[in-house]
Order: C-alpha cells, then sequence, then structure tokens
C-alpha cells in the first residue's frame, strides 16, 4: 500500500497530468530542496513585462521530468536499449538540473554566491541527496555531469535540443504569453533517435527543429532580454550590491538570516554542508521581504533602488546596435549628481551601461545532427533551406544605458 501512495500524479497546464514513475523520484519531489523550488521564480522579474510569467522552477523541473519519459519511450521504440537503471538516472538528472538556482533564477547567478553557478550548485545538491538516498542518484550524477559512457543520455539532459529546452521555451511562451516563441516539443521527441550512442533528430523532423531555433531566438530578444526586464535585474543586482557594501561597512540592516549570511560572505569557493544548507534556505521570499523593510531605510541609494522595483518606476532604459557614447553618459551622470546632490559613486548605480548578445545555435558546441534517410549525418545548418537560421549561429550583440528619468 505504502508504494501506491507515492505515484501521486501532478496537474500541468501544458501536459495535463504528469506522473511520479518511482518511489524515488517521489521521495526526491517530497525533499525540501526540491520543494524550494515553488518559491524560485522560473523568468526573474519578467513578471514586470509579462503579468503571467509568475511561474515557477518547480513547474519546469516536473515539465522537464515529463518530456524525458516521452524521451524514453520514443527511443526504447525505436530499439535503444535504456536500462530501468538508466531510466531512473535521466529522470532523476533532469528532474534535479535546476535544483541549483538561487533566488529569481538567473537574475542574482554569480551574486548570491559570487564563484559557483547554479549547474555547479545543482551538482553539489544532488551529491548530497545522493548521501540521503544511500547512493540511488549515481547514475544520475554521472548522466549530469555528462562522464556517462552513452553520450546521447549526457544530450538528453544537456544539449541543444535537451528536455530542459524543450519545456522552458514551451512553458514560458505560455505563461507570458509570447505565443512566437511555442514549440512543438511532441513532434521533437518523436523524431529522436540514436546513432552509434549519439542523439540525432530524424530528416524529417527539419522543421520542427527550425521553428524550435526561430523560437529561441524570439524568445530571447522579446522576452529573457526584453528591456524592462533588463533594468528591473539590474536593478535588483544593485539593491543587492549596494546592500553588500552596506552591512560590511557595519550598517544596519534588516533581513532573513540566510540573505544576510550571503550578502557578508562574498566568496564561497569550496561551500561545505552547513553553506549548501543555508543556501538552500534562500529563495525570492528573502529578498522580496528584504526590498520591502529596506525601502524605508536611511541609504538615499538603498531605499529609492528598492522603491523603483516595488513601484515599478524603472529605470529609463536604451538598446542600441553600437556602442553607448561616453560623453552622453557622463552627461547623465553628471545630472543625477546635481539633481540628488550625491557622490558620484552613489549615482552610478542610477546611471550605467552594459552589453548583452544572443546566439540562438552554436555550430561547435554539441550540434544538432540530422539523420537523413540515407543513412547519412549533418548538422542541422547544413540541411536547412532557411536563411534566417545560417543567421541564428551568429552572435548578436546590442548595447544599453540606464539613466534616472526626470523625476526620480
Amino acid at each position: 500500500m505504502a508504494q501506491t501512495n507515492k505515484l501521486k500524479v501532478f496537474n500541468d497546464p501544458i501536459y495535463g497530468f504528469i506522473g511520479t514513475p518511482n518511489e524515488l523520484i517521489f521521495n526526491l519531489i517530497a525533499h525540501p530542496y526540491f520543494q524550494r523550488l515553488r518559491r524560485i521564480s522560473q523568468m526573474g522579474m519578467s513578471y514586470l513585462v509579462y503579468p503571467g510569467a509568475h511561474h515557477t522552477r518547480f513547474h519546469h523541473a516536473l515539465g522537464s521530468m515529463h518530456l524525458m519519459t516521452k524521451a524514453i519511450q520514443v527511443l526504447r521504440w525505436k530499439n535503444v536499449e535504456i536500462t530501468q537503471e538508466e531510466e531512473t538516472g535521466l529522470l532523476c538528472a533532469i528532474l534535479l538540473h535546476d535544483i541549483g538556482h538561487g533566488p529569481f533564477s538567473h537574475a542574482l547567478e554569480g551574486f548570491i554566491i559570487e564563484d559557483l553557478s547554479h549547474e555547479q550548485l545543482s551538482l553539489e545538491f544532488m551529491l548530497e541527496l545522493n548521501k540521503t538516498f544511500n547512493g540511488g542518484l549515481e547514475t544520475a550524477i554521472s548522466i549530469f555531469k555528462g562522464e556517462y559512457p552513452k553520450p546521447f543520455m549526457n544530450q538528453l539532459v544537456s544539449s541543444q535540443l535537451d528536455m530542459d529546452r524543450l519545456d522552458y521555451l514551451k512553458r514560458d511562451s505560455f505563461y507570458s504569453g509570447v505565443t512566437e516563441g511555442n514549440i512543438n516539443s511532441e513532434r521533437l521527441i518523436s523524431m529522436l533517435n540514436v546513432v552509434d550512442e549519439h542523439l540525432v533528430l530524424e530528416e524529417k523532423g527539419i522543421y520542427a527543429v527550425e521553428k524550435f531555433l526561430m523560437a529561441r531566438r524570439f524568445m530571447y530578444w522579446q522576452v529573457y532580454l526584453h528591456k524592462t526586464s533588463l533594468v528591473s535585474e539590474q536593478l535588483l543586482v544593485r539593491i543587492m550590491d549596494r546592500a553588500r557594501k552596506l552591512l560590511l561597512s557595519n550598517e544596519d540592516l534588516k533581513g532573513s538570516e540566510p540573505l544576510l549570511f550571503f550578502l557578508k560572505k562574498v566568496s564561497h569557493s569550496n561551500l561545505n554542508s552547513d553553506g549548501l544548507e543555508r543556501f538552500a534556505q534562500l529563495d525570492d521570499i528573502d529578498v522580496m521581504s528584504a526590498i520591502k523593510s529596506w525601502q524605508f531605510h536611511d541609504d538615499f541609494v538603498l531605499s529609492q533602488m528598492c522603491l523603483m522595483l516595488l513601484d515599478r518606476k524603472l529605470l529609463n532604459v536604451k538598446i542600441k546596435n553600437k556602442p553607448i557614447d561616453p560623453a552622453k553618459m557622463e552627461e547623465k551622470l553628471q545630472q543625477t549628481i546635481n539633481r540628488h546632490n550625491i557622490s558620484k559613486e552613489e549615482a552610478s548605480y542610477f546611471v550605467f551601461q552594459g552589453e548583452i548578445s544572443n546566439k540562438a545555435y552554436n555550430e561547435k558546441h554539441q550540434t544538432i545532427n540530422i539523420l537523413k534517410k540515407t543513412g547519412k549525418i549533418t548538422d542541422v545548418l547544413k540541411e536547412s533551406d532557411q536563411l534566417s537560421l545560417k543567421a541564428l549561429s551568429k552572435t548578436v550583440t546590442k548595447y544599453y544605458c540606464c539613466y534616472p528619468k526626470e523625476a526620480v
């Protein structure tokens, strides 16, 4: 009876019912490390642009696992050998692939813990969970690290056509309402195959993969790198940076214990179990609660930035194809200094520039290979008759600048 109770279903707005295939998966989902993902937003501050974009990493992890079950079914049907142990490894690896994300996902990545990416943190969590589950994640860890002897398994978890991308594009498109990002993940999965232990896509799936790559480009420029998302996430990082400076100069600052711990300690090269446990206590709620408190702080820079984010009275942001004229930035900086009687360093929190880049397809890294009817294998770029697809393999760089509106 206990086994039956472990086989739950989640009702997902995109795929319908998603089951828990076995007891280990159920127990991983029930673990506090994973439940925390319910409090980590998938798309950072994008909800300030697209009000529906309030979904979480929890949704995405379950969706990715669901697509992995479909991929395993398709490959087995095509006589690709995947053992029961390998199936569990694949499902665990994709379920936990984003467990290392911090508050607001990519927005604060590299800030909360300066020298560890979310992938490295995900691995740390998996290693810790492996102890809890008596070595049950060994195969999953090997696949996640890209070390498993069957490369196609590593590619299903991390490549340019992995279950992670197939889910987040469809999911982020759905919740943001940006229909250009909608992809036919079922069609793509049904076209998967394996040749010489490497993942390939059958030739008749070429149009679906073209649509997938175009959708990825649209989503990056229209959603992930949208100028309002960009400026709000920059403000979020700058709020945290200002709070860290104030804390390190012994200013009194309210905040949750885990948040203050990570703001005070900049580097965590060797994250021990205690540090990981503290990180697992950290989520969007800690950050937003602190920002609501800091809007009343005596420090002008901190309080103003918090107010901007809370009330959505953001900085002006301009995106250009050419680098920003330094003289114009200097002028904006001086105006801000004079208007608020603040130092140059303080004004630089409100006046700044940077660059963003997007490359929808990388022909040098884990290419998407097409299996032709003749048995020959070629790169998707060689097979596509879409000129626009060739352009997607080029890096496009744009330049942005942010500065206050007339009245801050």
